[in-house]
């Protein structure tokens, strides 16, 4: 049995290795943005909590409060603006495609990789015989 023989099955296990570790960096994007919070260092006290939701209470009244104004300045103009969503001016949302391009880009270095394996596989099977 020669040396090359002996290797064949550890090449084979680092390929497969590198082909999965391929396929799953695009899928590790998802995780790595997961919006759940972590928690602080310092909690906040009951009062803390207390005086934060009646900001976030008055704040509130107060966005709707002008949200009415604006909505009675365009009744007496006669403007009926749009609903939502694109029709009202919004853009679309963006989509970062930084999975997709690393996803494609390492499927290329694969199928590259592989082309080159077999072009030194036939190119040793001719100088043998």
């Amino acid at each position: 049995m020669s040396r090359r023989l002996t290797l064949r099955p550890l090449r084979i296990a680092v390929l497969t290795g590198v082909a999965a570790g391929a396929l799953l960096v695009p899928a590790t994007a998802a995780f790595a943005s997961d919006p759940t919070p972590t928690p602080g260092a310092t909690d906040a006290t009951p009062a803390d909590k207390e005086a934060l939701e009646k900001k976030r209470a008055e704040d509130a009244r107060t966005l709707k409060e002008a949200e009415a104004r604006k909505a009675m300045e365009a009744q007496k103009l006669g403007k009926d603006y749009p609903r939502g969503g694109v029709a009202a001016g919004e853009a679309p949302a963006q989509d970062d495609n930084t999975g997709t391009l690393i996803g494609s880009a390492t499927g290329a270095l694969l199928l590259a990789g592989a082309g080159t394996y077999v072009l030194r596989r036939r190119t040793a099977g001719r100088r043998e015989g």
